[in-house]
């Protein structure tokens, strides 16, 4: 039977209407955001002027990113928070007690809030070198290729592999990095999320080639990395999937000469 069983029933549907309630509310604010951007008047206010960064956009830019973040990595870490709540509970029944599963989240959502603060420095930089569109998507052939072939290459790099193995592999993750208490609950989430975070960054970034707020693009990327870590051959499938993005930013690339 699988440690997650293990835990009564009220508990997972506690933990995963938590966890979803928390993920609809994301992208219900990011289908918000996208309707906003495509309105008629927003479209033809974007294809005029390049946004000026001010503190009050960089604020909302960050905002958006952490929502994004959230909503793209909840469900993916929800087979993690499972076990570790199992786990948890066992312990609480033998008289340890242990920090709630939720202590744990926030750890993990933590790095990707710090993620979430470097992707809007980079979109920043990225708009200051006017290589976005108003939309915010990449308008330099070279550097979706770039991109693309890097987010392509990584799928096999040692540190990609390494970082993975930990994410597929939660059982694993709790017998080798178990920490008890409320502080050991945050920084297992933060170890987690650090793991998560070597497995995805350059996946995240594709999102300046398909679109920041291009919700079907940012709705592959999340079911690839679900599928990923979840699948008996996501590891394998995601090198297929590599070979098809460095195949795509090098026709891109060719393109663009």
């Amino acid at each position: 039977m699988s440690l997650a069983r293990t835990l009564p029933r009220r508990d997972t549907l506690a933990i995963t209407a938590s966890l979803g309630g928390v993920t609809v509310l994301c992208w219900g604010y990011l289908v918000a955001m996208a309707r906003g951007m495509c309105a008629p008047a927003s479209m033809h206010m974007a294809a005029l002027q390049i946004p000026q960064w001010s503190a009050g956009y960089g604020w909302m830019m960050a905002s958006m990113w952490v929502v994004m973040m959230v909503g793209m990595m909840l469900p993916t870490v929800l087979p993690m928070v499972l076990i570790y709540a199992a786990v948890a509970n066992k312990a609480v029944r033998e008289g340890t007690p242990v920090a709630s599963a939720h202590v744990f989240v926030l750890g993990y959502v933590a790095v990707w809030s710090g993620f979430s603060l470097l992707a809007t420095a980079v979109q920043w930089q990225l708009d200051r070198f006017a290589l976005l569109s108003p939309m915010m998507i990449s308008n330099s052939p070279a550097l979706g290729a770039a991109l693309l072939i890097a987010a392509g290459a990584y799928q096999f790099l040692p540190m990609k592999n390494e970082c993975l193995k930990h994410c597929r592999g939660p059982i694993q993750f709790i017998a080798d990095h178990w920490k008890p208490g409320a502080v050991g609950a945050f920084r297992m989430g933060l170890e987690h999320g650090a793991f998560c975070l070597g497995c995805c960054w350059v996946l995240m970034l594709l999102l300046f080639v398909g679109g920041v707020m291009n919700l079907v693009w940012i709705a592959a990327i999340t079911v690839f990395v679900l599928l990923e870590k979840v699948l008996p051959f996501g590891d394998a499938g995601g090198r297929v999937v590599g070979l098809l993005m460095i195949t795509a930013g090098g026709t891109l690339a060719a393109l663009g000469l």
